[in-house]
């Protein structure tokens, strides 16, 4: 189905749902949920937490589906629900990083490669699973998003909350401390 299609079947579902339709809305959730989990997961501490959130997510669009707007699409709705509850079981502030790390660091760790292509040419799904697991939240949060689930620098702003600029910062930090990770764990092999 294209992506067209499916935001149009989207926003049906949602419509029907907020007239009470459970099976619409269950039908959104079958659509749905593996992205959210995925999502959830890999911002959550522990799969616990990420199946909280899960639930959270769900119970929270279904009693607010009446409110969705349309600005965004239903996938992306979800996954800022998904990311508000992660961030409520954390109880950290969404504009706290972790920690700062000079660009000129992180472009020397991560060998000034492309960190896309790096990925890209590594021989073990192993290794790239371990070292986004090493990210920190706010790292795997955006590349999850944006490199994993696909979705456009400017849905991932919007789900995080920060603009388009500060989105590409962090999504190049990130990417280059993801090529980091993948460069010692393949130069440790």
């Amino acid at each position: 189905m294209s992506g067209e299609a499916a935001e149009d079947r989207d926003a049906e579902l949602i419509r029907r749902s907020a007239e009470g339709d459970r099976l619409a809305f269950g039908e959104l959730v079958s659509l749905h949920q593996a992205a959210v989990f995925r999502f959830a997961r890999s911002i959550a501490r522990t799969d616990a937490d990420a199946e909280d959130a899960l639930q959270e997510t769900f119970l929270s669009a279904w009693r607010s589906a009446g409110s969705f707007r349309g600005e965004a699409t239903v996938r992306t709705w979800f996954l800022t629900i998904a990311r508000n509850a992660v961030l409520r079981l954390h109880r950290r502030r969404v504009d706290e990083p972790e920690r700062m790390e000079p660009l000129q660091e992180l472009g020397v760790a991560a060998g000034w490669g492309d960190p896309e292509t790096l990925a890209l040419q590594s021989e073990s799904r192993q290794v790239i699973a371990r070292a986004l697991d090493e990210l920190s939240v706010d790292d795997r949060e955006i590349v999850v998003l944006r490199d994993l689930e696909g979705l456009s620098g400017e849905e991932v702003s919007n789900i995080l909350g920060i603009g388009l600029a500060a989105m590409k910062t962090r999504l190049h930090r990130a990417r280059l401390r993801l090529a980091a990770k993948v460069r010692t764990a393949y130069e440790s092999a």
